[in-house]
């Protein structure tokens, strides 16, 4: 049997065409500690432990999938988002860390309001109602989505983290039901913004694994879900009821226009982490 750390370099070494260091340290380690059950400092401790047969033939199928450059988080059927372990699949786009940084900031721009009522559109996997959910003193979270597919993972999120998010199956280019006019406080959306022209550039982990239906917008109206969400916020946000999209970060000056154009008296730019612009914020 091979131990922990004969493991970790079996995974290394067998993906690092695909994943290259760091990286395939990182996910080595991630496998690890969802196989074994173990923390990370469980796994620095017990590095010459042995895995059963079974842990070893559940390391030898992620390796195969991970050496098709599948995504990690796809393999192990979770990813990490804003203090929430999450199911995802195919259906879902994996979420990403500028989007814990769109939810950093609506938690913090609205703590120690309470009954508040939020909309999350093109809601995915659910991370962002459902980390608005825990995070936010709401009265009511809805998750409005066109797939399916990908409600049912979100449903599935939000039954394994016990919080209670409305899920709307509608597509945004109709009218919204079930939400009465001038009664949000909050809208956010992370909705497709890759432009088609843009398939070049990624990554192939990206393109060939996750759904494009939740990535691509046609080059020739990149902004379309953007024009389409700041309409309905105006029609469903309460006066003073505020707006938050992740961006394309070519565009943050183009979208900024649009929600002012659309009747929002303020509208913001705000950058992410690395100093991209990858959020504006409105105020109705």
């Amino acid at each position: 049997m091979a131990t922990i750390q004969q493991t970790s370099q079996y995974i290394r070494e067998n993906i690092q065409e695909a994943y290259p260091e760091p990286e395939a340290g990182a996910i080595a380690q991630r496998v690890l500690e969802q196989v074994l059950q173990k923390s990370r400092m469980q796994l620095s401790l017990s590095q010459q432990e042995e895995l059963n047969p079974e842990q070893e033939e559940q390391v030898q199928q992620a390796v195969e999938r991970l050496k098709k450059q599948e995504p990690v988080q796809y393999v192990l059927g979770t990813a990490h988002f804003f203090g929430l372990d999450l199911q995802v699949d195919e259906r879902v786009l994996i979420p990403r860390p500028e989007t814990e940084e769109l939810v950093d900031l609506v938690v913090r721009e609205h703590s120690g309001r309470s009954g508040l009522q939020v909309l999350d559109i093109c809601t995915g996997s659910g991370c962002i109602p459902l980390a608005l959910a825990a995070h936010l003193q709401a009265d009511r979270v809805y998750g409005l989505e066109v797939s399916e597919g990908a409600l049912k993972v979100a449903r599935a999120n939000a039954r394994e983290q016990k919080l209670p998010v409305a899920w709307l199956e509608q597509d945004v280019f109709e009218p919204i039901q079930g939400i009465a006019p001038r009664s949000l406080d909050i809208i956010t959306s992370n909705p497709p913004y890759v432009k088609e022209q843009e398939k070049a550039l990624m990554r192939p982990n990206v393109l060939a694994f996750e759904p494009h239906l939740a990535l691509f917008v046609p080059d020739e109206d990149p902004l379309r879900f953007y024009r389409r969400i700041a309409e309905v916020g105006t029609e469903l946000l309460k006066k003073g009821g505020r707006l938050y999209f992740e961006i394309n970060e070519q565009y943050g000056g183009e979208v900024q226009t649009l929600l002012l154009e659309a009747g929002f008296t303020q509208a913001q730019v705000v950058q992410d982490l690395f100093g991209k612009d990858r959020i504006v914020k409105g105020e109705l």
